[in-house]
């Protein structure tokens, strides 16, 4: 399997989905071999460590500079900055770097299937399946488009993984919204791409996490954002939506919980519409502490452009917190028992934000029927489906070419 985060170094819902199906698949005697792209604190022995119960997953790094959602003008910034790449200069020399080391790892290791997840790691599967004759899994979490909110796509990456899908021997797509792109705009056979939602696992949320009651002080009601801070979340829409929530609730206020490309203008803008003492800004925010942050919310909004899945809403109503999703999100079709609205209509967010804030009862309601369902939206179940695609790769004929 090769990705390029792993948790605890992982800076977004990649790195835990990875973790989930992962640890999902071990309980299911699926022994994985995860190859990450770079040297970062993550040894054979923490793996065994974090899934002790199964000792099948091994954990493979490979020296890089790859950092999870990177684009290639930020990457060559870094890369001017520290001087001190392993690999090249820019962003795809790196990933033609990773699809090298792949080739050399795949010759010597012994394995049945190749399961890559997302573009930076595709060209790395596209080596191994080379090398090694073996049946090639892409794991589609977000497309080009996806990750440009619309606005255009990079040109190299949209190749590379246009090249890997019409290579691959099947695709998997984490939302039926993803499938449809990737028949649409890649030109692949719907038949050759399986959707598999991500989950969620209960167990991981059990440990007793304190509201942070000092946000609610002075009868504060708190809504919450929570991702990377870039045009595909569309935090600008919470924002202002928040402003127009303010007129009817003046005593909420608007967590942003998350950084990115996006943060001083988001500022700018939080300040220009007159709001800025009721927005926080608390950067990136991760495990209790995130944890936290749901329990204290009244209401958690995830207003993204274009978003595949979306794990964040399920993690909010595990902590008992309702939500607010975007009709353009994967997770909209398996979470039915949540409010749900056009990212470009901050009228109706706005409209149902103070829906929330006002109605405690339609907060309850929609806090335990959809904490209810999300204990079914489990990380076994995406293993089965998993599995259940590898045996057909490895048993029966190929449909699709």
């Amino acid at each position: 399997m090769f990705g390029w985060e792993f948790p605890p170094h992982n800076s977004g819902g990649l790195g835990t989905a990875c973790f989930g199906l992962t640890r999902a698949l071990a309980r299911e005697d699926v022994e994985v071999l995860f190859v990450l792209p770079k040297r970062v604190a993550v040894t054979a022995e923490y793996a065994r460590l974090l899934f002790a119960d199964e000792g099948t997953i091994r954990i493979q790094e490979v020296a890089s500079s790859l950092t999870p959602y990177v684009t290639a003008s930020r990457y060559s910034e870094e890369f001017g900055r520290i001087g001190d790449s392993l690999y090249g200069p820019t962003l795809f020399d790196e990933v033609r770097r990773y699809a090298l080391r792949a080739r050399e790892i795949a010759a010597r290791e012994q394995f049945d299937i190749i399961h890559a997840h997302d573009w930076l790691s595709f060209l790395a599967g596209l080596a191994a399946k080379e090398v090694s004759g073996k049946p090639l899994v892409l794991h589609m979490h977000a497309t080009e488009f996806d990750r440009t909110g619309g606005q255009g796509v990079n040109s190299d990456v949209y190749a590379i993984e246009q090249r890997a899908m019409q290579a691959a021997d099947k695709i998997i797509a984490v939302s039926n919204y993803t499938k449809q792109k990737i028949v649409e705009q890649y030109g692949i056979h719907p038949e050759k791409v399986s959707v598999v939602h991500n989950g969620i696992d209960v167990e991981d949320y059990t440990h007793q996490i304190e509201r942070l009651e000092t946000l609610r002080a002075n009868g504060n009601k708190v809504v919450l954002f929570t991702g990377r801070l870039t045009v595909q979340k569309g935090p600008e829409y919470f924002i202002r939506a928040a402003k127009r929530v303010l007129y009817f609730c003046p005593n909420t206020l608007f967590v942003i919980a998350g950084s990115g490309d996006m943060e001083y203008r988001l500022m700018q803008e939080a300040a220009s519409l007159g709001i800025s003492d009721r927005v926080l800004f608390v950067g990136f925010v991760r495990g209790a502490e995130l944890d936290a942050l749901y329990r204290t919310a009244d209401l958690f909004v995830m207003p993204s452009v274009s978003e595949p899945f979306g794990i964040t809403p399920l993690e909010s109503v595990i902590n008992g917190t309702p939500v607010l999703l975007s009709k353009q999100s994967g997770v909209a079709e398996v979470l039915t028992h949540a409010l749900k609205a056009d990212f470009w209509d901050t009228d109706e967010l706005a409209n149902k934000m103070v829906s929330v804030l006002e109605h405690d009862a339609l907060q309850s309601t929609l806090s335990s029927y959809g904490s209810a369902e999300v204990h079914g939206l489990t990380w076994k179940r995406a293993a089965e489906k998993c599995v259940s695609i590898y045996h057909d790769l490895l048993f029966a004929p190929a449909l699709v070419s």
